[in-house]
């Protein structure tokens, strides 16, 4: 039987600002990604930027010469930041510095790529890349807030991720991989993507990290978890408009900008958290929550004693979240997304706990693999009714936008 052709995306003219810092290298790889995916590529260097990659490896990976100069009379002889701003489906700034999200949040316009940006009314693609600290700052947060806020242009992000920089500090701020940034260009709608504010006026519940159930004031019982996932979705869904709930265990992670974050340990305590933020449209609830607790914790700790074993613990069933939320038959999401990590046999469980918890999807992965704490991941995503979705190993930033861009077309197809 003859196959539908794949579909045609809808940006096929990319207009690639390489910003300055020493992400700037990963720009040459994504240029040959998109040249490989079929995209009409041209670029601007900025002046920082060419201090980490040359006008030479750009103009032969895109084959058209590299725009750089503001006030050079060959290029402004034909209008070059307005001729550039009006040919572009996409515009894509990689690695977008704090400087460039500064001066395209304030209006600041004193070179070509500041210029075009003021210019054009295409959508942009922000990559972000800085230090930890530098991503942190609030004045950083407040003007990314501000451009996802405009509705013309439209700017989406892709990134940043976390993971150790070129300074040896860890967390977020790394640039996002350019297969990560390419499917974020792939799957953009041409008109704004995740910043389209698709799931506006919408309120989303999301689970992260471990929950800790106390045998004595200092030992437990917990999952391991960094709580990456998690974190990523609630950032990627705040990004799309939603008003994020994050329920969250003890980890070692910021807040993401935009999303309400309430702080548990319990099993019981994070159930409490998530039925106090109802009503919601979806959850998404992706916590390693502890499955037993200690039936009768001790005050004290409980110390060694000479000639005597260890102590016996009872243990009891901690709630079942997940069932209990996908279960309810009063103000019950109308999409509930479960996580099933596994060490085996990753269909025939996941498969089996989308049956048995009641919940509509289930992302699951394989943890024997060691992906505690790393930042890529391999997912594969279970429909009730629907042959499993294997997704290709990527990063788990990359994961949380194209899961966000599923529960967006999810609830635009079921819009009466």
């Amino acid at each position: 039987m003859a196959q539908n052709p794949p579909a045609r995306p809808a940006v096929r003219r990319v207009l690639l600002i390489v910003g300055g810092g020493i992400a700037a290298y990963k720009a040459l790889e994504l240029v040959r990604l998109m040249q490989k995916a079929g995209l009409e590529v041209r670029s601007i260097l900025t002046r920082s930027g060419a201090e980490f990659v040359t006008p030479l490896s750009l103009a032969a990976l895109t084959g058209s010469a590299v725009r750089q100069d503001l006030f050079s009379s060959e290029d402004e002889t034909t209008m070059g930041h307005i001729e550039l701003s009006r040919w572009a489906d996409l515009i894509v700034v990689a690695p977008a510095t704090a400087g460039l999200m500064a001066k395209a949040a304030t209006g600041a316009a004193d070179d070509l790529a500041s210029t075009t940006l003021l210019a054009t009314d295409a959508p942009v693609l922000l990559a972000p890349a800085m230090n930890v600290r530098m991503w942190l700052h609030p004045a950083v947060q407040a003007n990314l807030s501000t451009l996802l806020g405009f509705t013309e242009p439209r700017y989406a992000v892709v990134g940043p991720d976390d993971g150790e920089m070129a300074c040896g500090e860890y967390g977020p701020g790394r640039m996002a991989e350019p297969a990560a940034i390419l499917d974020s260009i792939l799957s953009h709608d041409g008109k704004g993507g995740l910043s389209t504010r698709l799931l506006a006026g919408r309120h989303a519940l999301v689970t992260a990290g471990p929950t800790f159930e106390p045998i004595d004031p200092v030992r437990g019982l917990t999952n391991r978890s960094s709580g990456k996932q998690g974190y990523a979705i609630a950032w990627a869904l705040a990004r799309a408009g939603a008003r994020v709930t994050l329920v969250s265990g003890p980890v070692a992670l910021d807040t993401p900008a935009g999303v309400d974050r309430v702080s548990v340990e319990t099993a019981e305590q994070m159930l409490d958290a998530v039925e106090q933020a109802l009503p919601a449209d979806l959850a998404i609830l992706t916590a390693a929550v502890s499955d037993w607790r200690v039936a009768g914790a001790a005050d004290t700790k409980i110390k060694k004693q000479a000639g005597e074993g260890p102590p016996a613990l009872t243990l009891v069933e901690t709630p079942d979240i997940l069932k209990a939320l996908a279960g309810r038959t009063k103000g019950r999401p109308a999409l509930v997304i479960g996580f099933a990590a596994e060490t085996g046999q990753l269909e025939a469980r996941a498969a089996a706990k989308l049956e048995t918890k009641g919940c509509d999807w289930i992302v699951g992965n394989d943890v024997s693999e060691g992906v505690f704490g790393r930042d890529e991941t391999r997912v594969m995503l279970f429909r009730k009714g629907e042959a499993p979705d294997p997704w290709p190993e990527t990063t788990k930033t990359a994961v949380a936008d194209r899961l966000v861009r599923a529960v967006a077309a999810h609830f635009t197809k079921e819009a009466p």
